[in-house]
């Protein structure tokens, strides 16, 4: 089910008031949560229910035999297995298949036939398994005490808000809002609302219609000059922001309806004066996980800058393949990772922790620059992100470069360029001024009809501009 369809709209006014009517009863209320979330889920294909419950039914058991455990061996065999048998199966349905082709490609002149499964990849399957994995890791490093609440566990694992693209959740945060009584807050209902209308804005409005624009480009990159190639791959680095962040403003909003705050996973990313400091804004819940539990394990930044080299490397090595079975994402990863280099080894990559023009209105020219040096160098990676395969991402630099000045970008519609143009500085000035708050459109103003004015506004462009077609979010594929 998306959030942008009109069955969200009918699931969720009545999965929110039967919530609040069981309010009284926590194991009626987690079970709602359980039931709603899986027809949530199973609302695409009912068979992606015995993947997630499998998951889910491993790292529950796996956290209830470590717990008892005293030897550092019997707690470790089981979540040693859990974390094994989860990866092999979201390797086995993301990963087998194009493993087996680029065998086949290298080996047997691509010729796959009897190797491939052809196996549906199920929605978020990334998401909820690094959520499940945290879990059992937590117990086993002795930082969490199991659950003993199945149902709570469930919820936890399920929650439909944040189940298909994150952000994911740490047990240790979000599990005890299941195992604890919650209580109706006003105000913490009206900025979830406010968020989630903010996250539509951005998706319906900001990235759908970058998208139309942005899929026409990279479907026959050589019929457009070197302009239009370059606008295309900023108008992508806008859209995929909107997408993504626009979908974890929807889910972090909509959980603040039942009462359940979730994390961050956004915090304006393209302010960011580096690519460290654009890292740490960045799909935030991932790039944590990542630092937790396989940078710091494998010895952090406390070890020789040639390992701290080498641990960054696999970081975005993982992170890349991560989002996706294709090159292009690995090289997508690669890409960072060199970035990264020249600021690791000159001590520069925890330069930038602070607020950008923190007090002040607007940034200082030398931070002008430096947000536009960041912006570019991520929209040239969102290139490689955008590909259909390494060739095409390539063939797309060299003809950006050398067509560059061969005219104006082509644009289909004036409408929908002045809409888009609009928009997005709409969407920039907002966020600007709500840099450094809980999220980006925590701050409204304190006039009532200016507030609403605004309300009305974002509403009116969500009804008038966004895409008829139910457009699925970019990062439901991962």
């Amino acid at each position: 089910m998306l959030f942008n369809s009109i069955e969200f709209i009918v699931f969720l006014p009545i999965t929110f008031l039967l919530y609040w009517l069981l309010r009284k009863r926590l194991w009626m209320q987690n079970a709602l949560v359980v039931v709603a979330s899986y027809v949530f889920y199973g609302w695409w294909d009912w068979r992606f229910l015995l993947m997630i419950a499998f998951t889910t039914v491993c790292s529950y058991a796996s956290g209830r035999l470590i717990a008892p455990a005293e030897d550092a061996p019997k707690r470790k065999w089981p979540m040693w297995v859990n974390v094994g048998v989860n990866l092999a199966v979201l390797g086995m349905f993301k990963y087998y298949d194009f493993f087996a082709q680029s065998f086949a490609d290298a080996f047997l002149h691509g010729h796959a036939q009897g190797l491939l499964l052809h196996l549906v990849l199920p929605v978020g399957i990334s998401f909820y398994t690094f959520q499940a994995l945290s879990y059992s890791i937590d117990v086993y490093r002795g930082t969490l005490k199991p659950t003993r609440s199945p149902l709570a566990f469930f919820a936890y694992v399920s929650f439909f808000p944040q189940l298909v693209a994150g952000p994911i959740e740490r047990a240790s945060s979000l599990l005890p809002q299941f195992e604890q009584h919650r209580r109706i807050d006003y105000r913490m209902m009206v900025d979830g609302l406010r968020q989630m209308l903010w996250g539509f804005f951005k998706k319906m409005v900001v990235a759908d219609s970058c998208a139309q624009y942005v899929d026409q480009i990279f479907a026959h990159p050589d019929w457009f000059n070197g302009a239009s190639l370059l606008l295309a791959a900023v108008l992508f680095t806008i859209q995929i922001y909107g997408d993504f962040s626009g979908y974890s403003d929807i889910a972090i909003g909509c959980a603040k309806l039942f009462g359940i705050r979730l994390r961050r996973n956004f915090d304006t990313p393209y302010f960011s004066r580096n690519i460290a400091e654009f890292w740490r804004r960045w799909h935030i819940s991932l790039t944590t996980w990542f630092r937790d539990y396989i940078y710091i394990p494998l010895g952090g930044s406390r070890v020789p800058k040639g390992r701290v080299v080498l641990n960054t490397f696999v970081i975005y090595l993982v992170s890349g393949l991560w989002h996706g079975a294709n090159w292009t994402f690995v090289a997508w990863g690669v890409f960072h990772a060199t970035l990264f280099l020249p600021l690791i080894l000159l001590g520069k990559n925890r330069k930038f922790t602070d607020m950008v023009a923190a007090g002040r209105a607007l940034p200082n020219m030398k931070e002008l620059g430096q947000m536009g040096c960041t912006f570019l160098l991520a929209a040239m990676g969102w290139i490689i992100f955008r590909a259909d395969s390494i060739g095409q991402a390539w063939d797309y630099y060299g003809r950006m470069a050398t067509h560059l000045l061969e005219g104006g970008p082509t644009i289909t519609s004036t409408l929908d360029a002045w809409v888009l143009g609009v928009s997005i500085a709409l969407m920039t000035v907002v966020e600007w001024v709500n840099r450094g708050q809980a999220h980006e459109f925590a701050r409204v103003p304190s006039n009532r009809i200016i507030r609403w004015g605004l309300y009305m506004a974002l509403i009116f462009m969500i009804g008038a501009y966004m895409v008829t077609n139910e457009m699925p979010f970019i990062y439901f594929q991962f």
